[in-house]
């Protein structure tokens, strides 16, 4: 029961690593925990080649990428086989988007998965100017990749975590991750920065690390915030992870499409409601504190409601 859930989280590989050496080694749930740290192994040789490749690409046109999430994140692992990823997340000045984007939809451009941001508008409240100076290069093959600095990048995981409504037990392990390995001279006061809502919306986060994940954080500023999580923030989690497969959080068929069977309504309108709690706290810039969360859960809702209306009517 458990390796299924494992397995559709992304998180098999690190089931794997947790029993190599035991006697489950052997058992077939574990063999098939191994074959999928084989294939991720395998899918990161061919991930950090067009890595290289699309960089190469790039700044031939003269563009300078900052690599966020997936391959950033891998590098926070033992070995990289332990870490799936997809897409390259890639942030750009905004000046230069359109010119990225044309160099990504050329023939040779267009061989590549990228997701192409503009600087980091839906990933962090910072812009590039003051997120670039504490870049940082790592080398990959025959090139340099740009990632954000270990302060700056665990903060974007934790947001990152946050408002896509901590569906995915993958991206806790990564902030797990990333507070394990960080160095001695990490900046608490840049990774929190200056607004007191998103500082505490990281302290949770990291709260969360210690709760779910046994993560030690005695010298983090989450110690105090890991013992008075709000009661509803744990359970709303779990309740995400009772199902972590990619096929469960893509967006359900079109409502408008389901109004032509009346029969097929009741089920949509249940895809739908109640919106994930955390995600509307954290999309209209809420408290994670004691509260209810059903005013933001219902100003989702009506958020929602308005844009098919306005859709429906363009």
């Amino acid at each position: 029961m458990l390796t299924p859930l494992l397995l559709g989280s992304g998180a098999g590989a690190l089931g794997w690593w947790r029993v190599r050496h035991s006697d489950l080694r052997t058992s077939p749930a574990a063999l098939q925990l191994q074959q999928a740290y084989h294939l991720n192994t395998l899918q990161a040789t061919i991930h950090e080649r067009d890595i290289a490749q699309v960089l190469t690409l790039l700044r031939a046109a003269g563009l300078e990428p900052v690599l966020v999430k997936g391959w950033a994140s891998a590098q926070l692992y033992p070995e990289p086989g332990l870490r799936p990823y997809g897409d390259l997340d890639l942030c750009v000045r905004l000046e230069q988007y359109v010119a990225a984007q044309a160099v990504l939809q050329s023939p040779a451009g267009r061989a590549y998965y990228v997701d192409l941001h503009r600087e980091f508008a839906t990933l962090d409240d910072r812009s590039l100017d003051d997120l670039y100076p504490h870049s940082q290069l790592v080398r990959l093959s025959e090139v340099d990749v740009r990632l954000l600095g270990p302060e700056d990048h665990l903060r974007l995981l934790c947001v990152h975590f946050l408002r896509h409504g901590a569906w995915r037990p993958l991206w806790l392990c990564d902030i797990a991750a990333a507070l394990e390995s960080r160095p001695s001279s990490f900046d608490w006061d840049r990774c929190l920065g200056h607004n007191r809502r998103r500082a505490d919306w990281v302290a949770c986060t990291i709260g969360l690390a210690h709760q779910l994940l046994g993560v030690s954080i005695e010298d983090t500023p989450g110690v105090w915030r890991a013992r008075h999580l709000p009661r509803w923030l744990v359970p709303s989690v779990l309740q995400q992870w009772e199902r972590p497969y990619d096929a469960d959080h893509r967006p359900p068929v079109r409502f408008a499409l389901t109004l032509c069977h009346p029969a097929r309504v009741p089920q949509a309108l249940c895809l739908r409601w109640p919106p994930n709690p955390i995600a509307a706290t954290i999309g209209f810039n809420g408290p994670l504190n004691a509260l209810p969360r059903w005013p933001f859960q219902i100003a989702e809702g009506a958020v929602r409601l308005i844009q098919f209306c306005l859709r429906r009517s363009a």
